[in-house]
C-alpha cells in the first residue's frame, strides 16, 4: 500500500483554496486534513493564514465555505430576533422553510461589542445538524448572553420570501418589534 505524500505550506493553501472555491456544501477541517495528509490544527492554522489575506472564508458548524461575492441578484437583509435556546429550531426551521439561508447571528455584548457567528444553514437537515452539534458539544447559544436578543442576516433568492418569513416570525413570537420600548 502506498502512502499518500503530504502537501506541504503555499501549495496545501493553494488546494484548500482550490477545493473550498470549488464545494458546493461546506467542507470539514478533518476533510482538507485527509485530502492534504496533514493534521485539522495544521488546517486550523492555514485557514487563519489565508482569511489574513482577506480570502472570504467561514467556518460554519458544517465545516469551512468559501463566500463568493453574490451576482445573482440574491437578497440580504438584516433582522432582529428574541427566544429561549428552546426555541432556536423553531425560528431556524421557519427561516429555511422559506428558502433563506440564515448567514450568521450576532449579539450585542457588554465588554466585547458585537459577536457574530457563522451558520449558515439552508435546509432542515442542515437546521438539524447544527442544533445537534450545539446540544450534543454542550455548547450555549450566543443569545444566551442577551436574554435570547439577537440579529440574523439572512439571504434569499427574492424579497418575498424575506416579507413572508418575516411575518411567520411575528406569529411565533420571534421577531423584535421596532416599536418595543
Amino acid at each position: 500500500m502506498r502512502e499518500k505524500k503530504k502537501v506541504f505550506g503555499e501549495e496545501r493553501r493553494d488546494l484548500i483554496l482550490s477545493l473550498l472555491k470549488n464545494a458546493n456544501t461546506p467542507i470539514t477541517g478533518g476533510e482538507l486534513a485527509k485530502r492534504t495528509n496533514v493534521s485539522r490544527q495544521v488546517i486550523v492554522n492555514d485557514v487563519t493564514l489565508l482569511k489574513a489575506r482577506k480570502e472570504p472564508i467561514i467556518a460554519t458548524s458544517q465545516g469551512y465555505m468559501y463566500l463568493s461575492p453574490r451576482a445573482d441578484g440574491s437578497v440580504e437583509k438584516t433582522i432582529a430576533c428574541q427566544h429561549t435556546p428552546d426555541e432556536a429550531e423553531a425560528e431556524l426551521t421557519i427561516l429555511v422553510d422559506y428558502g433563506i439561508t440564515v448567514k450568521d447571528v450576532t449579539i450585542e455584548h457588554l465588554v466585547y461589542g458585537d459577536l457574530t457567528a457563522s451558520i449558515m444553514v439552508s435546509n432542515r437537515k442542515e437546521v438539524e445538524q447544527f442544533i445537534h452539534k450545539i446540544t450534543s458539544t454542550g455548547a450555549a447559544y450566543l443569545s444566551e448572553l442577551t436574554g435570547g436578543v439577537h440579529l440574523h442576516t439572512l439571504l434569499a433568492d427574492k424579497e418575498e420570501q424575506l416579507n413572508e418569513a418575516e411575518i411567520a416570525l411575528k406569529q411565533a413570537g420571534f421577531l423584535m418589534e421596532t416599536n418595543q420600548t
